[in-house]
């Protein structure tokens, strides 16, 4: 490189730097300082019984969250409740999506009812689910009584709970998995398509051997997006059930809320939140690594 090739490459770099500078420290000052705050939190003494962070316990609190053994039954639940909304949201969202890319007429139409839910709120979503799997008054058990089944106590019973939050999960986030894979479908070429139906392809192999392939990269992105949603869901557990009956919906958000807040550990439940944080981190560096490899390989 020419000594006007550095000093242009200088300028730009020195520019470009002046320019992100202030998203930058707006980013350090939103994120940082809570991050660096909720680490010293973790390593301190800090309870709402005792509010001072000296002295410092260091990895002792990580040491107790890990040897608790409802963090374990914490981990287990939030591993089952993300695998169940996350496989259900990508199943239902990939069909929904495959029949509106058939559709012709009233697509508009269609896209905007399915943007109602994924524009509420998960506090207001949980607050009607709540009142419509009500075990006495909601209009689910009543609906029921009418073809002649027995009334369910939905969030009451501890086998069905975590099944009927996850329910409601996908019963919101559904959508947006749609929304992403109709872009994903609408932008794939009709060429292989085409060829196939020359070839006398099913429609079942083209949805194998074509649409899966070339939908790999904008899936991956959906899947990585609602993992990372599901495992730190906490406006559902919260409302809906409170992490029971007993333990059986309690993920490990709401394990965090509850040391931190009912347990007055503050400094035990940012070393759990930590552990959630180090968790969703992994995932993502995962699949995205996992996503690179594919698109380049090919498989």
């Amino acid at each position: 490189m020419t000594m006007a090739g550095f000093d242009r490459f200088d300028r730009e770099w020195r520019t470009g730097w002046a320019f992100a500078a202030p998203g930058l420290a707006l980013l350090a000052v939103v994120m940082g300082f809570p991050l660096a705050y909720s680490v010293l939190m973790a390593i301190s003494s800090l309870t709402l019984l005792k509010p001072g962070l000296f002295p410092l316990t260091g990895l002792d609190n990580f040491a107790t969250v890990l040897g608790d053994k409802l963090f374990w039954n914490a981990l287990f639940l939030t591993v089952r409740y993300s695998a169940i909304t996350v496989i259900g949201e990508f199943v239902v969202g990939l069909a929904i999506a495959l029949m509106l890319k058939r559709t012709v007429r009233m697509k508009p139409i269609y896209f905007g009812i399915l943007t109602i839910p994924m524009a509420m709120s998960p506090i207001s979503v949980a607050l009607i689910w709540k009142m419509l799997l009500q075990p006495n008054l909601g209009i689910v058990n009543h609906l029921l009584e009418t073809v002649g089944l027995p009334r369910i106590d939905w969030l009451g019973n501890a086998n069905l709970a975590l099944s009927t939050m996850a329910f409601v999960d996908i019963w919101q986030q559904t959508s947006f998995v749609v929304l992403l894979l109709a872009a994903g479908l609408a932008a794939l070429p009709s060429e292989p398509y085409e060829a196939a139906e020359v070839d006398g392809a099913s429609a079942f192999q083209q949805f194998f051997y074509i649409t899966l392939p070339m939908l790999r990269s904008v899936a991956g992105i959906a899947i990585i997006i609602q993992l990372i949603n599901e495992f730190r869901t906490y406006d559902l557990p919260y409302i809906l059930t409170r992490g029971g009956p007993g333990t059986s919906t309690e993920v490990l958000s709401y394990f965090a809320y509850r040391k931190a807040f009912l347990g007055l550990s503050l400094n035990q439940g940012a070393a759990a939140a930590f552990f959630l944080l180090l968790i969703v981190l992994v995932l993502t560096v995962f699949f995205f690594l996992r996503l690179e490899k594919a698109d380049a390989t090919g498989r």
